[in-house]
């Protein structure tokens, strides 16, 4: 895989965490809002997002969650009208293994990013989505990156480039 076309179904954002932080006092009630185009500042993270400037050299600075995994959920769990904000992750993608990505340098159209490691899901899962799917999404939870290299990202189609 050197060059391989994606396709950028959803691209999110929230002002809040939900469940990050959140062990033994449940959950909160932030949106998780589905953009048109996000911004991605290097070393820093997605702009207006609850975690843009978390922490230095932070793991997961931008996350993505695979839609065929998505999809899946909604099938195996009989959710039809599961969104896929529930995943709580950045960037929603088709055609590609993220798990091929961890511990890679690629360029998703002008972006660079670094595969730090899977996003792993917590048990807050079970509260978002249904009882099982953290236990499912493990070893599929989706992908945490560092942001090399920044810039504006959109929905559709797109160029994904190893380094």
């Amino acid at each position: 895989m050197s060059n391989q076309s994606v396709d950028l179904t959803h691209l999110f954002i929230s002002p809040g965490h939900n469940y990050y932080g959140r062990h033994g006092k449940g959950s909160e009630d932030h949106e998780i809002v589905d953009q048109d185009e996000i911004e991605l500042v290097a070393e820093r993270g997605v702009l207006n997002d609850r975690f843009f400037d978390y922490e230095e050299d932070y793991k997961g600075q931008v996350t993505l969650f695979d839609h065929s995994i998505y999809e899946r959920v909604m099938n195996e769990f009989e959710l039809p009208d599961l969104g896929p904000s529930a995943f709580r992750r950045n960037i929603v993608v088709k055609g590609v293994d993220l798990n091929d990505l961890i511990g890679k340098i690629f360029h998703l159209g002008e972006i660079e990013l670094s595969g730090s490691e899977e996003a792993k899901p917590c048990y807050w899962m079970d509260e978002a989505c249904a009882p099982g799917v953290e236990k499912f999404l493990r070893g599929r939870g989706g992908l945490r990156c560092r942001i090399r290299q920044g810039g504006t990202l959109v929905k559709g189609a797109h160029t994904l480039k190893l380094i």
